[in-house]
């Protein structure tokens, strides 16, 4: 028996079947490839992790530069200030916070405290990869509810009426993004609603809202303000998006103050650092930086899409910072002639698109040279 043969078979059934989360490319052994000095490493397009292209708040930078001088001192173990800043933001109580290691923690532990052997989680095909991790880790079965069917004027979406049909009296647990990753795609607050009035009490609804900061369309709003009629409602957001703070890592779920006590029990000490925090803090504060960073996306998303559209490929709508696009048949030599030329997307086999790849709606001259290689290797 092989050590990792012998390591597996001492792992609790879950984790023994469990594929760790694909993040994509590894970009730091690509930018030393392109970059082997250290120099610059804007030779590359990165356009494969959904990363602000925009940058953070200034004033979240000059936040992480004032916390080096006490680095040598653990991080406030509750994250006062920045659960008091979001609750003042959201209109909720800072009992209804719970502070994570980016938003991906946050998942795994509800799956954690709240699925395990005997239980089911309802999640939508095409949706976040973490959910079925979260799902399988737990020891709980996975329940994929169908999603809506790519069609020639159709992206494929989330079926709130194939969720709402998956539920068993197992089910412990629902995952869905509003909007989604990897498809960018989105369905009304109102219909969100209906969804949580049909589910049983006994379902926690998790509603990431990753993506939420970036959306336009009117009826697409936070989930957060339906949480007093809903106690099985829980929502969960990110700084890593478009508050453009990636790098640390800070994440939150807002739910019942009942439900976060709960959940307090397995968080983490000191999951959340210094620096983030305060980063957080400051961003937060700047709102007239997130609606710049909000206007420029959607500026770029709108003449990215209607670039591709042009070129003949099937672009996914989008409420994101993103693009699933299908490029056919060919998607695999297409992407490895991409990344050949300095432009990095995401390969969405792994999801079971093969035909499509994910794009982060970059800078105009970042969308420009995608362009230019696309055409280059499209021929």
């Amino acid at each position: 028996m092989s050590d990792a043969s012998r390591f597996e078979a001492l792992a609790q059934p879950g984790v023994r079947r469990l594929k760790a989360y694909d993040p994509g490319h590894d970009l730091v052994a690509l930018r030393r490839r392109v970059s082997p000095g250290g120099a610059s490493a804007q030779l590359l397009i990165e356009l494969g992790s959904n990363e602000n292209s925009h940058g953070p708040s200034p004033l979240a930078r000059q936040a992480v530069l004032d916390e080096l001088a006490t680095l040598f001192r653990y991080p406030d173990p509750l994250g006062g200030d920045l659960k008091r800043a979001l609750a003042k933001h959201h209109g909720i109580e800072p009992a209804q916070i719970l502070l994570g290691n980016g938003s991906h923690e946050l998942l795994m532990q509800l799956a954690q405290v709240f699925a395990g052997p005997d239980t089911d989680v309802v999640a939508s095909r095409y949706g976040f990869a973490v959910y079925a991790i979260a799902a399988q880790a737990a020891g709980a079965a996975l329940r994929l509810a169908e999603a809506l069917p790519r069609t020639a004027t159709m992206p494929n979406g989330h079926d709130p009426d194939a969720l709402e049909a998956a539920v068993t009296p197992a089910t412990r647990l629902m995952f869905f993004a509003n909007p989604n990753n990897p498809t960018g795609t989105w369905f009304p607050t109102a219909r969100l609603e209906q969804l949580l009035r049909t589910v049983p009490e006994h379902v926690l609804v998790v509603v990431d809202e990753a993506y939420l900061e970036y959306a336009d369309a009117p009826e697409l709003v936070s989930a957060i303000g339906l949480l007093s009629r809903h106690p099985n409602l829980i929502v969960t957001r990110t700084f890593s998006k478009a508050y453009g703070l990636a790098g640390l890592r800070i994440g939150y779920a807002v739910a019942h103050p009942g439900l976060i006590a709960v959940m307090e029990r397995v968080r983490e000490s000191f999951n959340v650092n210094g620096p983030g925090l305060a980063a957080a803090v400051a961003a937060l504060g700047d709102r007239a930086h997130l609606a710049w960073v909000r206007d420029r996306n959607a500026e770029e998303r709108a003449w990215l899409a209607s670039q591709l559209g042009q070129r003949g490929y099937f672009v996914h709508p989008s409420q994101t910072n993103f693009l699933l696009v299908a490029f056919g048949p060919g998607t695999a030599a297409l992407e490895s002639a991409l990344l050949a030329q300095g432009v990095v997307l995401r390969p969405m086999s792994g999801y079971g698109l093969a035909d499509c790849l994910r794009i982060t709606v970059g800078t105009r001259s970042e969308n420009q040279r995608l362009l230019q290689a696309l055409d280059g290797v499209a021929r």
